[in-house]
């Protein structure tokens, strides 16, 4: 059942060393204040999962707070390299990580998997490709009614789900409209799932197709206006595509990535995302 609570509050309660945590949002909505929340309560050893991780990860990586990813594509969007991560790969600082590399689809699949808690996914994409020789989770099976050989892959069951949604709701109900990726999934996979949300309605007033979560699927709900910032919430404001580049310069040089997040991340909370964003409609 969703409970209303700080952001602060929500990881400390719900995140641990060591657990398997999501950040998930496709280009859209994605959780960067979570993930900064979780950079300054210092979590370490986590087993991180997305689908396209980008500067949010590069950001969780060099602060040293991931032990594994478990991922599809990685890349500053539109823009190249994630340095902190090839930094963590190529020379072990600030310790080398553990990675898993899929597919999008074969991801996809493993989060559907999770939340209809069975044990593995099944694709035909992986057939016939390199990708077995360096993600030995990915497994061969005979299909029991053609005979066919199909590929397996384990389910994705975070420990804890975090997204970024527009509205919630004061009964705990979360709306997400736009471009969609697995969040869904992601909150339904999850053991946890907190939210952080850009405002708190009487109603959703949604349409027929819109992407609802009930309130019985999301534990913890945040209000942080502007938390998706660089990327973009439907209808609040827009992409800062200037950070995104800015990023790789801060990103390539480690003093000077480390005096950038002292600055924008340890140094404040999650308060300061409202006054990062130009908002459409004023506030």
């Amino acid at each position: 059942m969703a409970e209303f609570m700080s952001l602060k509050d929500a990881v400390a309660t719900h995140l641990s060393d060591g657990m398997m945590a999501a950040f998930e949002g496709f280009t859209h909505l994605m959780p960067y204040a979570a993930a900064h929340e979780v950079i300054r309560q210092q979590r370490r050893d986590l087993v991180v999962v997305r689908m396209t991780p980008d500067v949010i990860y590069d950001q969780l990586i060099g602060m040293g707070c991931v032990a594994k990813m478990i991922f599809s594509y990685a890349g500053n969007p539109g823009v190249g390299l994630l340095r902190r991560l090839r930094d963590s790969l190529e020379n072990g600082w600030p310790h080398r990580i553990e990675i898993v590399e899929h597919s999008h689809a074969a991801l996809a699949h493993a989060y559907e998997a999770g939340a209809s808690k069975l044990p593995f996914a099944v694709l035909r994409g992986y057939v016939g490709t390199d990708m077995p020789r360096v993600n030995p989770e990915i497994r061969e099976i005979i299909c029991p009614f053609t005979g066919q050989t199909l590929a397996a892959v384990p389910a994705i069951n975070p420990d804890v789900s975090f997204i970024h949604a527009l509205k919630a709701d004061r009964k705990g109900n979360v709306l997400i409209e736009g471009i969609v990726g697995v969040q869904k999934e992601a909150v339904l996979a999850a053991r946890a799932a907190v939210v952080t949300v850009e405002e708190i309605v009487d109603s959703l007033d949604s349409h027929p197709n819109a992407l609802v979560l009930p309130h019985w699927t999301v534990d913890a709900i945040a209000h942080v206006p502007g938390g998706a910032h660089p990327s973009y919430a439907h209808g609040y404001y827009a992409r800062d595509n200037a950070a995104y580049i800015a990023w790789d310069k801060v990103a390539a040089d480690r003093d000077g990535f480390l005096a950038w997040m002292a600055e924008h991340v340890l140094a404040v909370d999650e308060t300061v995302f409202a006054e990062r964003v130009t908002w459409r409609h004023g506030r």
